[in-house]
């Protein structure tokens, strides 16, 4: 019977070694930062910042029969930052007021910052020119007056972020659509939930 040959394992290559000990490495590394990041979110559980109209009142509403229609409203825009432990950067905020389908205004600020577990408003005040009204809205102004009760809507959108040094930063933007009610009689606003939803 001829003799059996004996066949020796191949030792594997250090290099294979170390690239096997590299990716272990980093698989841990990315399980511990993983860690950090959801336990820093539950700790600090950051909320995103808001826009949304605290107060405001219709400053002016006159309407002739040749179908004219000027109007002021005044809006305070509230820029909302809940967390406590991150500053909120707000930029590109531009909102746009209609009237029965017309933009009469726009409201527009640039770049801002919002404090941490603080908040920061701005006093718009948005006049139209002279606007003039086709037969249907003359027909909706009148109904208005009657009522004593005009309605604007206010579009638009922001910008927002904040950074916390656990878990970096973090961009949003928010759109606001809503719509603004009035006595017409003394120009009183009629609260209403107003405020940006992210997106």
């Amino acid at each position: 019977m001829p003799p059996q040959k004996l066949h020796t394992p191949r030792r594997t290559h250090p290099l294979w070694w170390c690239a096997a000990i590299i990716c272990s490495i980093i698989s841990i590394a990315v399980i511990i930062v993983g860690i950090v990041i959801f336990v820093g979110y539950l700790i600090i559980h950051p909320r995103i910042p808001i826009i949304s109209v605290l107060n405001a009142h219709l400053n002016l509403f006159e309407y002739d029969m040749s179908g004219i229609l000027v109007t002021q409203v005044n809006i305070i825009i509230r820029s909302e930052n809940d967390n406590a432990r991150a500053h909120a950067s707000f930029s590109k905020l531009e909102l746009s007021l209609f009237f029965d389908g017309l933009e009469i205004a726009r409201l527009m600020a640039d770049h801002y910052e919002v404090r941490k577990n603080s908040t920061l408003d701005f006093n718009f005040l948005a006049t139209s020119e002279p606007i003039p009204l086709n037969p249907e809205q003359m027909k909706d102004v009148d109904v208005y007056l009657n009522e004593d009760l005009v309605r604007f809507d206010l579009k638009g959108s922001v910008r927002a972020s904040w950074r916390v040094a656990v878990l970096g930063s973090a961009k949003f933007r928010s759109r606001l659509d809503c719509q603004l009610k009035f006595h017409r009689s003394n120009g009183t606003y009629i609260p209403g939930r107003c405020t940006s939803k992210s997106k």
